[in-house]
């Protein structure tokens, strides 16, 4: 819940970026969005708690819409992160055409981001990194959870290397991790190896040792306070993505080890228990509900940004966004090995507004390099808003589904329900990189093949329950498979087995039928035999063909009961 005192916090900062009231001082305020007015913080406490999370390996400034719907089922139905634009507004207190409207919601997305411009960019994190380490030098812990290695160009071309070197340079104490493992077992210990700080993730059991794999806790004393920080792997690593790659490895959420982890790192000194989790928000809000004496949990994976520490019992819930557009900071006054008290501050990485760090943007342009020539050349236009975030089809996802059926010529196309992925604006260039931002990952071949209608229905219930049962230790993460050529309708509330109907082909408007076969591609398939072009060269000549995309609103899907 968000109590009166957290509402005020939220108000206080948001007031820094937005100015005065009414449409002058929302137009001044886009004018006067200083470095300074982003790291204005009123310091409290012994212990700053900096985070980021599920940056993807976004190493410059970028578009990134934030989703338009986000469902919560069951108890969470209505609560943070489940609210959306001007419901997500009026919650957190936030004025319309704000500087945190346009980095905390969808609204008006395209027209805002002329005014406000691009976020992120690993050379002005360092700065604002920088920064509070200046400020509070013995007092600053920086905590990054996961999703690191993977999700661009460069990240794909040196299997994560960029990344570690990129994170050893921004000094990160401590990190957990979800995609990393998708560059496979051998490769994540040599890149582990090579961190500078401790890679945690205390729920990974190697089966044929029956032994942990990494280590799960690390202490570290900041401001005089003993901190204990258990790291948390994203417990369905081997369900989402292929267990080939990692074949020995077993996860899951181990709600008992946890406890026994906070339960050791309390009887050994500590003052303050941090979980780096990977699990998702709803799960860690469970989570948070079931496990006695963690004070402080910063949650990755499902990408919520939210303004607000939202407090479980007596544990502090902080979700800091995706892709570099956001800095966390929570400090922490900490008597008797409680937290008496908190302030809090979701800082968006304005990139125009922040002056990039010398050293870092030195390392970005020396990794980018050798890459340069290729990430830059321009594929074709888009006339549309391309974005991906959302529980169901954003555009660059309609745009994937098209160019699977039209280059690997088939009647219905699947999409995974990735969240990660760059937006771009109406008008802008599409380019190498924009491509492998939303494809890049080391399993891309793009398959052809035949599917019952009876299996379709069956995918898209297994997903749907992936991410719409109410129980949120049942859900896997990850948004909607998105689906090309088909149509369909889903109530949510209904269970397994029952939430998918009407399914139809779009070209045709024929009902699917169960016992008949229909030619479907997709890609990023957990199967080790997957053949097929890979998806990144798919989506580049289909744009290139293109050279200007259109992109209708997706109205082939119905949502009941939400």
């Amino acid at each position: 819940m968000l109590d009166r005192r957290q509402f005020m916090q939220v108000a206080a900062a948001t007031a820094v970026l937005t100015g005065a009231p009414g449409a002058l001082g929302r137009a001044a305020a886009r004018q006067q969005i200083t470095e300074k007015d982003l790291l204005k913080f009123d310091a409290k406490g012994q212990v700053t708690l900096l985070n980021f999370t599920d940056c993807h390996a976004q190493l410059v400034p970028l578009y990134f819409r934030e989703p338009s719907i986000n469902i919560g089922v069951g108890e969470v139905h209505g609560l943070p992160p489940h609210l959306t634009g001007k419901d997500f507004l009026s919650r957190f207190g936030l004025e319309a055409g704000s500087a945190e409207a346009y980095a905390l919601t969808s609204e008006d997305f395209a027209a805002l981001a002329k005014s406000y411009g691009r976020v992120g960019g690993l050379d002005r994190m360092a700065t604002l990194v920088k920064a509070i380490r200046a400020e509070r030098p013995a007092n600053t812990l920086l905590l990054d959870g996961g999703d690191t290695w993977q999700g661009s160009y460069t990240a794909l071309k040196t299997s994560g290397e960029d990344m570690v070197d990129v994170m050893n340079a921004l000094g990160v104490d401590a990190m957990t991790a979800h995609w990393e493992f998708t560059y496979g077992t051998e490769r994540v210990l040599e890149l582990k190896d090579k961190l500078k700080f401790p890679f945690l993730a205390g729920n990974v059991v190697d089966t044929e040792w029956e032994e942990g794999v990494f280590e799960h806790t690390k202490f570290f004393e900041r401001g005089g306070v003993r901190i204990a920080v258990i790291g948390q792997a994203f417990p369905y690593t081997p369900v989402a993505n292929p267990r080939y790659m990692i074949p020995t490895w077993s996860f899951g959420i181990r709600e008992k080890l946890v406890q026994k982890r906070v339960d050791a790192a309390n009887a050994a000194g500590a003052d303050l228990v941090v979980l780096l989790s990977h699990n998702g928000f709803d799960v860690d809000r469970k989570l948070a509900s079931r496990v006695k004496g963690i004070d402080v949990i910063l949650t990755g994976h499902t990408h919520d940004a939210i303004p607000a520490a939202i407090k479980v019992k007596e544990t502090l819930l902080v979700a800091s966004g995706s892709h570099g557009k956001f800095l966390a900071r929570l400090d922490l006054d900490v008597k008797g090995k409680k937290v008496v008290d908190h302030a809090f501050r979701l800082i968006p990485v304005f990139a125009d507004a922040i002056t990039p760090d010398p050293e870092m943007a030195a390392l970005i342009k020396k990794i980018r390099a050798p890459h340069e020539k290729e990430i830059t050349k321009v594929l074709g236009r888009t006339d549309t808003l391309l974005y991906r975030r959302g529980n169901f089809n954003g555009t660059f996802d309609d745009l994937i589904c098209a160019a699977l059926m039209e280059e690997r010529d088939a009647q219905i196309a699947l999409s995974p329900g990735f969240r990660w992925g760059s937006s771009l604006l109406p008008g802008q260039a599409i380019t190498v990189e924009h491509v492998y931002n939303q494809t890049g990952l080391t399993y891309p071949n793009a398959y052809r093949t035949e599917f019952t209608g009876k299996f379709l229905k069956e995918i898209l219930e297994d997903v749907g329950d992936n991410l719409f049962n109410p129980d949120p230790y049942y859900q896997q993460g990850g948004d909607m498979v998105r689906v090309g050529g088909m149509a369909y309708a889903i109530d949510i509330a209904k269970p397994i087995g029952q939430r998918i109907t009407d399914m139809t082909l779009v070209a045709t408007g024929e009902a699917i039928d169960p016992a008949k076969n229909y030619v479907v591609s997709g890609w990023a398939s957990v199967n080790p035999e997957t053949q097929g072009p890979p998806i990144y060269d798919v989506v580049s000549n289909y744009i290139a063909k293109k050279k200007t995309v259109t992109v209708p609103e997706n109205r082939n899907i119905r949502i009941k009961g939400a």
